[in-house]
């Protein structure tokens, strides 16, 4: 899932994350919908998405865990981390097409578009050298050149939030210094919390969501070429978790003109006790990383089961496959990845046994999700023709824990159809149906066409550790979680495909 990143444009509509500083769009943008008035419940026949045959077959199936433990381990632990331009991220292709065939789909296909610039980490060391010595442990961001060879200097908090500020504060000051240029985000020892320290560390978070002035955006549109042109060693940036957990990101949309490593959380806010007290802090960096010479292609692999008589029209199940590298990927998003290569595989059963949909059913793994959704945009850009003809898009990408319930992202007129939908599946939940919006992942690429898109409500399961993080690893997964997950997107991908009703949709945007 997509966070953490600097910004991101979606075919036209912007998606805020938490830091600052924008790189180009990925894709040709789009007029935002026009969202209006949510129409009335429209009427449905209950009977096609409560149809006991078909459900009970998928359930039946879905209950079977061995498949999806199956394919998760070979996923994470034997092709690994899947970072979008890389080799293991083609392999991942290259294994998931195959899957898709093996699972009985009708066609399926590897769909390519421009990523960017390639980027490869290579190993890091960090020291501190001042007030004291020892070993740091810290990770390149990515799409972030290397130092050539050891690069120390002292560190330096770039507090401005204006350039007449900075200017007047540092300009000529910062040559060889490695910078911070935020505060680190506030932490307390979530196993022995202090009443009194929570309420400081709270009304600390408050302070960091204070809405920026103008002159402060602006500044930090162009922070990162202010300190290039100072001539800094580079940048040091917060894990912002527990317990020594780093938060990874980065994009070829917005490459870094000068190192960036990201060091724990404890490390970041040590720094800056030290600075208000006064010490010096000085560190080392020696970072290998490299850059490819040319634009690389990359692919979304897609697969579908053909409807009968509504064959035209399309139910889109989808997950990013892609994942950063400090880990292996699997609560982001390989548990979504497999939900939808499992659901492809009950309802390839299904079709087997001789039941079709009555619409398409496509199933998606995106790729450069987390540098931008940009495997999505392209995709709904590629297929902008047919898009008018999309029944609805579901995207699974909120880690590895069962399905809640399900946001209505302004459909809220589908309220009565959706918790229709949800009934049969009372042994899988419970399962709610909400009103409101969810962001960051590859459902907000069709929401300017019009089409009904959603990202599911899932159970935590430590999510906020393991996302982004080097924890994010098959050990965190649970299994059984993601085979429910996929029962429901293959129960609800049914049930859209066969119900009479085509769903309420926005105005697409005007060409």
């Amino acid at each position: 899932m997509l966070r953490f990143t600097r910004c991101v444009a979606v075919v036209g509509v912007a998606v805020a994350v938490a830091s600052a500083g924008c790189g180009r769009s990925a894709a040709p943008a789009a007029t935002p919908p026009a969202i209006g008035v949510p129409r009335a419940t429209p009427a449905f026949d209950a009977r096609a998405i409560q149809d006991s045959g078909a459900i009970n077959v998928l359930l039946r199936m879905g209950a079977d865990v061995a498949p999806v433990s199956r394919d998760f381990q070979y996923l994470t632990d034997v092709i690994g981390p899947r970072l979008t331009g890389s080799a293991g991220m083609r392999r991942a292709n290259d294994w998931t097409r195959e899957k898709l065939s093996a699972y009985g789909v009708d066609s399926v296909a590897l769909e390519e578009w421009p990523f960017g610039i390639g980027w490869t980490r290579g190993p890091l060391t960090m020291r501190l050298l001042a007030p004291h010595a020892r070993e740091l442990m810290a990770a390149s961001w990515a799409w972030a050149p290397g130092t050539d060879g050891p690069r120390a200097g002292d560190v330096v908090y770039v507090d401005a939030t204006t350039r007449a500020e900075f200017e007047q504060r540092f300009a000529g000051k910062l040559r060889g210094a490695w910078v911070m240029t935020g505060k680190p985000f506030p932490r307390t020892n979530p196993d022995a919390p202090d009443p009194v320290d929570s309420l400081r560390v709270d009304s600390l978070r408050k302070l960091l969501r204070v809405p920026r002035t103008e002159a402060h955006n602006a500044f930090l549109q162009e922070q990162q070429s202010l300190l290039a042109g100072q001539g800094i060693a580079g940048q040091i940036n917060d894990g912002g978790k527990e317990f020594g957990l780093l938060t990874m990101g980065g994009s070829p949309d917005d490459v870094s003109p000068y190192p960036q490593v990201v060091v724990a959380n404890s490390t970041f806010s040590g720094f800056h006790r030290l600075l208000a007290a006064g010490e010096r802090v000085s560190v080392e960096v020696n970072a290998a990383n490299a850059f490819g010479r040319d634009t690389l292609v990359q692919w979304n692999t897609v697969g579908e089961i053909r409807g009968t008589d509504r064959s035209g029209e399309v139910v889109l199940m989808g997950a990013h496959l892609d994942s950063w590298d400090l880990g292996t990927g699997a609560t982001d998003n390989g548990a979504g990845a497999i939900a939808v290569l499992e659901a492809a595989r009950l309802l390839g059963a299904l079709k087997h046994s001789g039941l079709r949909p009555r619409r398409t059913i496509r199933f998606v793994l995106f790729s450069g999700e987390e540098q931008g959704l940009h495997g999505s945009q392209y995709y709904a850009l590629s297929h902008r023709a047919e898009l008018p003809r999309y029944q609805a898009v579901l995207v699974l990408d909120n880690g590895t824990g069962r399905i809640t319930g399900v946001a209505l992202q302004g459909w809220d007129e589908l309220k009565d159809l959706w918790t229709t939908m949800m009934s049969p599946l009372e042994a899988l939940g419970p399962l709610a149906v909400r009103s409101g919006n969810k962001t960051g992942t590859d459902h907000l690429a069709f929401l300017p066409f019009g089409v009904p898109s959603f990202n599911y409500d899932q159970m935590s399961r430590g999510y906020d550790h393991t996302h982004h993080s080097q924890a994010d690893v098959l050990d965190q997964a649970v299994p059984k979680d993601i085979a429910q997950a996929a029962t429901v997107m293959a129960v609800n991908a049914w049930q859209l495909a066969n119900v009479d009703l085509r769903l309420s949709r926005r105005s697409p945007p005007q060409r």
